[in-house]
């Protein structure tokens, strides 16, 4: 154990001394960061909403099809408005339109009949302004109704309320996935590149004329990188916090450990590609093969939930997709490690099996 945390410390200092290797592992996913987060801080201009009727009149279906004719709201199909509210809590809805029994019903308003009734738009507490544009919107619609039918009062009216839920802000939805390709860039990209560099340079070929294995070598590999990753994710996460206003529901002991299990598991990926390839022609493209699924199908940069269902089922058995939905599921939901025992025994299983190729298929030269 001596050597194998000598090894770690001698070669993490190295680490620090090379200025490409830290481009690659700190600054490029801050850039990353930096870029999502100016873009998805950003109000949207059209609405992704829910809508409730229990009203069942021609006179709602009416209104709502008025309401879309700006292209400003996308109505989703929900089944119930708790399944509104629990997808309006994960950031997948920006508001819900509920519309009462009887609303749209003609009533007796002053000297005249017209439909009447009071809608509710439910916005979210963590970010209140897609809720208040879309009242605005209904609003609009609703005051060009009432002008038309009574010309000069307003019995179709719009009253806001909450969600019980603390809903996602886009930055909360978006930093969660940064930080899972944050884990796969580290492994994937820095480490299956940097052991077949060092077989080339012949660095490996001296150590193994010595009594170090090759499966201390892997391990002090990996507590390497284990270092740089917490180092990493924890700038990331500063940054987070103090720029972006990344708003932490979970615990940091829940997400601290689940992390370091992601963070282990995608470095035996590393460990595996790096330690059998015999140069980076080798290692370079299985790294884009390995990465590039995972990338764009995980949930990281695009939700998995617009996804067709078949490919939903698929790319769930994709590595990062538990890591990227067990940390959403913590920073965001406020997740116990019971709540992502699923996910957290996927990352298990797929280390368990990255390590043992890893240590069978390594290769010295």
């Amino acid at each position: 154990m001596t050597a194998i945390l000598t090894y770690a410390k001698t070669q993490t200092r190295a680490f620090f001394r090379d200025p490409v290797a830290l481009f690659f592992v700190i600054a490029l996913p801050l850039i990353f960061l930096v870029v999502f987060g100016s873009i998805f801080r950003d109000t949207a201009t059209n609405f992704r909403v829910a809508v409730i009727d229990r009203s069942g009149t021609a006179f709602a279906q009416q209104l709502l099809d008025t309401a879309q004719a700006d292209d400003l709201l996308t109505v989703v199909d929900v089944a119930s408005l708790d399944a509104a509210k629990e997808q309006m809590s994960r950031g997948q809805l920006d508001s819900i339109i509920e519309l009462p029994p009887g609303f749209g019903d003609i009533a007796q308003v002053g000297e005249v009949q017209a439909p009447a009734g009071q809608m509710t738009v439910f916005y979210s507490e963590a970010s209140p302004q897609a809720g208040q544009a879309v009242a605005a919107v209904m609003r609009a619609v609703l005051d060009g109704t009432n002008r038309q039918t009574t010309g000069f009062v307003d019995p179709l009216t719009v009253v806001q309320q909450p969600t019980t839920e603390a809903g996602l802000t886009q930055f909360d939805y978006t930093f969660s996935g940064m930080l899972g390709f944050t884990i796969l860039s580290l492994g994937l990209f820095g480490l299956a590149n940097n052991l077949p560099s060092q077989k080339k340079a012949g660095a490996l070929r001296r150590i193994r004329a010595t009594p170090f294995q090759a499966a201390r070598l892997l391990t002090g590999t990996a507590l390497q990188y284990l270092v740089l990753g917490v180092i990493s994710l924890t700038v990331m996460i500063v940054v987070g916090l103090t720029v972006f206003g990344f708003d932490m529901r979970g615990s940091w002991f829940v997400f601290a450990v689940f992390v370091a299990a992601a963070l282990a598991m995608m470095i035996g990926f590393g460990l595996l590609i790096g330690g059998w390839a015999k140069n980076e022609n080798q290692s370079a493209p299985l790294s884009n093969i390995v990465a590039f699924p995972m990338m764009f199908l995980s949930g990281t940069f695009f939700p998995r939930f617009l996804m067709p269902d078949w490919l939903q089922s698929t790319t769930a058995w994709l590595p990062l997709t538990p890591v990227a939905d067990g940390i959403r599921f913590i920073t965001t939901e406020n997740a116990s490690l019971v709540d992502v025992a699923p996910q957290l025994g996927m990352v298990l299983g797929w280390g368990a099996v990255v390590y043992l190729l890893a240590f069978r298929l390594f290769r010295w030269e």
